[in-house]
């Protein structure tokens, strides 16, 4: 049964936990109900990507199927996931199942259903590689649509859920993992772990490897990676490189460059740069927090400042990978 609710704090629906409200909060129960509700909402997971900056004045839609289907063929198991699953506790899941491949993806927050519109990775891990398909319901042409792997147009922390937000509601994630499973150690972070580690063992590197490195939003109020890390060209990167040679990167299939952006922000010298109530984390430079009881104004006026630090130094452009949020909708730095 749908349940709407007027007037509701936003404060502990995002990990950011900003003292802000929304109009409506409107609860799904059951996919069919969509067919239902009418109007301009917005649909929000766990809020661990989504910061509100101010009172929000359209209806916040949150999806509540909490459903895990398996099947299981010679090959591969397939699971069918509610968007309302938490997305660690479906890894948890399955790995206790036997059913691995997920776990370099271990504690990462949010929702199944958010996992596909972020293409959420980690650990040399994109959760792409085994969306088999993706059930939405579309808003505009009121009709239901089932998306394979190619139609997601995944790209690094990218797709066409997140490049039309108002358009999509994804009810369910179809995931394909293979038998044959090979573990994923590739990553700097998990060059410690042997060969031969159960997939159980590498999650534990993998949470213990988060838990060191990103401040828990139970604690700290934090909405994660604040930027994405930023694509250059190779001429780019090589005239960056003559001024700073221990530059933090890796290469791509396409002969571009990824830069890690919390180093380009750590040597600026920004970890604890603080405006207002909100700062640049101390051990994490990618993580911006709440502090001291922040408001919109803090977070956006500080994320700037760091935008434009990097831009004078690097002469690259960080771009947000939270959704930040004004009245209306989604807004830019």
């Amino acid at each position: 049964m749908t349940m709407h609710q007027n007037s509701i704090s936003l404060k502990s629906l995002h990990t950011f936990q900003l003292p802000y409200s929304a109009s409506e909060v409107i609860t799904i129960q059951k996919a069919e109900e969509l067919e239902e509700i009418e109007g301009n909402y917005l649909v929000l997971g766990e809020g661990s990507n989504t910061i509100f900056t101010c009172d929000f004045a359209r209806p916040v839609l949150r999806i509540a199927l909490q459903h895990i289907n398996v099947t299981e063929t010679d090959d591969s198991f397939r699971l069918r996931i509610g968007a309302g699953v938490n997305w660690h506790q479906l890894v948890i899941y399955t790995l206790k199942h036997n059913m691995p491949g997920l776990e370099n993806l271990a504690l990462i927050p949010g929702s199944v259903g958010a996992a596909p519109v972020q293409n959420i990775g980690a650990y040399g891990v994109e959760v792409g590689e085994f969306i088999e398909n993706v059930t939405a319901w579309d808003r505009i042409k009121r009709t239901w649509r089932v998306f394979d792997r190619d139609a997601c147009a995944f790209a690094y922390r990218d797709s066409i859920f997140k490049r039309k937000p108002d358009q999509f509601v994804i009810t369910e994630v179809s995931l394909t993992l293979p038998k044959e499973w090979q573990p994923q150690l590739s990553y700097g972070a998990l060059a410690h772990v042997g060969k031969d580690a159960s997939a159980n063992e590498i999650m534990a590197a993998v949470i213990a490897v988060r838990n060191s490195k990103l401040p828990n939003p139970h604690e700290i109020p934090n909405a994660g990676s604040f930027f994405k890390n930023p694509e250059v060209t190779l001429k780019k990167f090589k005239s960056i490189q003559q001024r700073h040679p221990d530059v933090a990167h890796y290469q791509l299939a396409n002969g571009n460059i990824k830069l890690a952006a919390g180093w380009l922000i750590d040597q600026l010298g920004l970890k604890g740069f603080q405006c207002g109530g909100a700062a640049v984390h101390r051990q994490q430079a990618l993580v911006l927090i709440n502090c001291e009881d922040a408001d919109g104004d803090d977070v956006l006026t500080l994320a700037r400042h760091v935008q434009q630090k990097v831009a004078a130094e690097f002469q690259v452009s960080l771009e947000p990978e939270v959704r930040l949020m004004n009245e209306q909708g989604l807004i830019e730095l």
